[in-house]
């Protein structure tokens, strides 16, 4: 499996070697690290290629490594059917420099870019509608950034009792909680519901 995924890998960094800053095949996953300001030369490769044949465009999504220059990592996951492949493409970009749009590649990605720019604050430069699509038009910040307060937001619903909506501070279902991570049977020093049963 690896074996041929390595070539995969290799037959897509020969296609379009200049947009393409290398490869890597771990789990049983192949995934190719590509120049943002190329990917959608690099994803309509891999749709029309027919030793590609990625045909369908899964999800966009992004990673947050707020200590890095360019900080997002915008991921791609395409599925080929044909192949029985699947696929994980990366660019990286910071908060200022909007990575192209590929709606007109795959259409499916109108809702997976604007779904990362509302929660990531990526931008996507040529996009036909970047709006934000899960949050209210109100909203400040972006929610899944890791620097993204957990406190001192506010949500928005509607009141049935007022017949409107309303705009309440966020409440968190449960308090801020420390994890030891000890095992429960060794180096616990605060007693389990039950524990006390067993003094007796």
């Amino acid at each position: 499996m690896d074996e041929s995924l390595t070539e995969l890998g290799e037959h897509i960094l020969g296609g379009v070697e200049d947009s393409m800053l290398g490869f890597n095949v771990a789990y049983g996953e192949l995934t190719v690290r590509a120049q943002a300001g190329s990917i959608a030369r690099v994803l309509k490769f891999l749709r029309d290629d027919p030793a590609c044949h990625f045909a369908t465009l899964l999800d966009i999504t992004a990673v947050d490594y707020p200590q890095r220059a360019r900080r997002f990592d915008v991921v791609y996951h395409l599925l080929s059917m044909h192949q029985n492949q699947r696929i994980r493409v990366v660019v990286e970009t910071d908060e200022e420099t909007a990575v192209p749009s590929v709606v007109g590649i795959f259409p499916s990605a109108n809702w997976y870019e604007r779904e990362t720019f509302d929660m990531y604050g990526v931008l996507f430069s040529d996009h036909p509608d970047l709006r934000r699509i899960l949050t209210d038009y109100g909203f400040n910040g972006y929610p899944l950034r890791k620097d993204f307060p957990l406190t001192g937001y506010v949500e928005v619903r509607y009141d049935d009792d007022v017949k409107r909506v309303v705009y309440e501070p966020v409440k968190l279902v449960q308090e801020f909680r420390s994890f030891d991570f000890a095992s429960p049977w060794e180096g616990v020093e605060y007693l389990l519901p039950g524990d006390e049963k067993a003094e007796n």
